[in-house]
């Protein structure tokens, strides 16, 4: 335990550095900082006795930071990619959990939040996307809301919150994509938002209970 809140304050010093990188506008320091945050949660979460899935989730996320680091299309592609296999990761594993979340009738009004919130991004930013961004960005928009969705009525309030970053975080990105107007320092915003969500489905998934032993036996096994 002592080593996993170790990394973990390793993790925010990382976190930290970056942040001021991006808001000096320090890129060297900003690349460099990075690409050490999801390796350092990723052993933190793993010293935790964290599931094998949410140091996969992790660790596509590094992927995903490190080939966006590159402002190349192909780059962004395989970025997107990386963070929509570690999207795959968590919501393969919150259906795992013990449901811990908000009521049934409470969930479906989140799903129609949710939902909504999905369409109306989408059409938005749809004319201003590249032509080649439109279905990916579309798609992978759709499996990070279904993330965030299972997220906050499997997991709770934490993990729940922390979806929602990821949504804040990536919506920031896609804005960019579309040359929308952007927050000053957008980088900035993005990383903030991204290390806080990341965080919060680490903690969440540490905090939730596992599913009945019989159940997750059954899952374990058919797992490779």
């Amino acid at each position: 335990m002592r080593a996993s809140r170790a990394l973990l304050a390793a993790f925010a010093l990382a976190v930290v550095l970056d942040l001021a990188c991006l808001a000096a506008g320090f890129h060297t320091g900003h690349a460099a900082a990075k690409v050490l945050l999801m390796p350092l949660l990723a052993a933190s979460a793993a010293r935790a006795g964290a599931p094998r899935l949410l140091v996969a989730a992790l660790l596509c996320g590094w992927g995903g930071d490190v080939l966006l680091l590159s402002d190349a299309d192909p780059a962004f592609m395989a970025g997107m990619a990386s963070f929509a296999a570690g999207h795959v990761c968590y919501l393969v594993l919150f259906r795992r959990v013990r449901r811990q979340g908000p009521p049934h009738a409470r969930a479906r009004l989140l799903a129609l939040a949710y939902a909504a919130a999905l369409v109306t991004l989408v059409a938005l930013l749809w004319p201003d996307l590249p032509a080649g961004l439109r279905v990916p960005v579309a798609g992978y928009s759709t499996l990070l809301t279904a993330m965030a969705y299972t997220a906050a009525t499997r997991l709770g309030p934490v993990a729940g919150i922390g979806g929602a970053l990821f949504m804040l975080s990536d919506t920031l990105i896609a804005t960019g994509v579309a040359d929308w107007p952007q927050l000053p320092r957008p980088g900035f915003w993005i990383m903030l938002t991204y290390a806080v969500a990341q965080f919060l489905l680490v903690r969440g998934t540490l905090d939730a209970r596992p599913a009945p032993a019989t159940a997750y036996r059954e899952v374990r096994s058919t797992t490779p």
